[in-house]
């Protein structure tokens, strides 16, 4: 049976409350770079010469011991934390649920505060324990663009974009509840990695399209697999997109992780209405981007995501159409099984069938594992999440991105 914590904190008084000035809201210092950290230090008069030892001290606490209160910092003198508690702020965002599957994959809703022009915002991510690895599926936007007809995010209207602070408190938030920080202990009971991390792996998948909210994915994933902090390896942070042609040249060269293709057609007919970004980049443009992918190697292979959906793209001669299409390009194909949601118009292909169309790109020499559904009993599994977030208005999204 999956369970459900609800961790929202509801207010019990039932006394009026006078209306009240909101006091401005604190800068964070969560998604920085140093960089950042030392001008955040100049900001409040720090000498020169201090600043960047500071944001050196910043950096660890923030990424390596994981602090969310300056009252931990006791390297820093207390002067100085009140200062920075005065000025700024590290703390994490609300956790509205924690769900975990029956087969241990967990699910948040992350409750992120206004920012600027906005209103506060929720988004979901889902870890996925397996032996060796644990792997987070983080979001980059609220709602999706995209609009793609079998996935369910695709029917939450695109709110706004997370900012390189929300993206990173993502994994912040997920090493802190599964006790993957120094000092901290994991939950009684947790399925999670027999040894090693148990946040190794990133995979930007969850909900919206990561290559329409470029710099502040790659700001977050910069810090992120930066080697004196989180030390994520970019060999284990995977950056999924559904074809925005013109950033993939810059993911390989500005970020320099993984890359993942939401390919699931094989004829643009077909695509246009699975992802309707083909309209704008056919597949042909797409898969020319992916031959130009700085580093591709047989080291550094693209993987091609495939949903099997019943009947509609799951033929044999689907799969040959396939193995043509990527010829030359050093891949691995991910086969998933269409994971159902209220009102999807799809239903996933028959294991047979699935078998049979791996069993040909397979002998086609490429590796096309089947993804084995995770979390599906709380609607974790890919494609499935969403939140319930109301769409921003554009002068408002356009206002919050221009404070930023």
């Amino acid at each position: 049976m999956a369970i459900t914590l609800d961790l929202a904190q509801r207010a019990a008084s039932t006394q009026p409350v006078p209306d009240l000035v909101a006091a401005p809201e604190k800068p964070t210092l969560i998604g920085l770079d140093r960089a950042g950290l030392a001008e955040a230090m100049a900001s409040i008069d720090i000498p020169e010469r201090q600043r960047k030892m500071r944001a050196q001290q910043l950096w660890h606490w923030l990424y390596v011991r994981g602090a969310s209160d300056f009252g931990q910092m006791t390297n820093i003198a207390k002067d100085l934390r009140y200062t920075l508690q005065d000025h700024f702020s590290i703390a994490r965002p609300e956790i509205v649920s924690e769900q975990i599957s029956v087969d241990g994959t967990r699910k948040w809703l992350f409750r992120f505060p206004p920012r600027g022009a906005g209103r506060p915002v929720e988004i979901e991510t889902v870890y996925i324990p397996e032996e060796g690895r644990g792997t987070l599926c983080v979001s980059s936007q609220v709602g999706c663009t995209l609009t793609c007809t079998f996935c369910h995010t695709g029917t939450q209207k695109m709110v706004r974009n997370l900012t390189a602070e929300e993206i990173l408190s993502q994994v912040l938030m997920a090493r802190d509840r599964l006790g993957d920080f120094p000092d901290a202990s994991t939950p009684q009971g947790a399925i999670v990695p027999s040894e090693g991390r148990l946040v190794s792996n990133i995979v930007m998948m969850g909900m919206g399209e990561p290559l329409y909210n470029f710099d502040n994915v790659k700001q977050a994933l910069l810090i992120a697999s930066d080697g004196d902090g989180l030390s994520l390896s970019k060999r284990r942070i995977t950056l999924s997109t559904s074809g925005v042609v013109p950033e993939i040249a810059r993911t390989g060269d500005e970020i320099g992780c993984m890359l993942a293709i939401s390919l699931h057609a094989v004829r643009d007919d077909l695509r246009d209405v699975l992802v309707p970004i083909n309209k704008k980049w056919p597949i042909k443009d797409l898969l020319d981007a992916c031959r130009r992918y700085p580093g591709l190697s047989n080291a550094k292979r693209i993987t091609f995501e495939y949903v099997m959906l019943k009947g509609v793209n799951d033929s044999d001669a689907d799969a040959r159409e396939l193995v043509r299409l990527l010829a030359g390009i050093p891949a691995k194909i991910n086969l998933i099984p269409f994971n159902p949601w209220p009102g999807s118009a799809y239903e996933c292909s028959d294991w047979e069938r699935i078998e049979q169309f791996a069993d040909i790109v397979n002998r086609a020499g490429y590796a096309s594992p089947i993804r084995t559904p995770r979390g599906r009993d709380i609607f974790a599994a890919c494609g499935q999440l969403k939140s319930a977030s109301e769409r921003m208005r554009k002068k408002d999204r356009d206002a919050l991105e221009g404070a930023a």
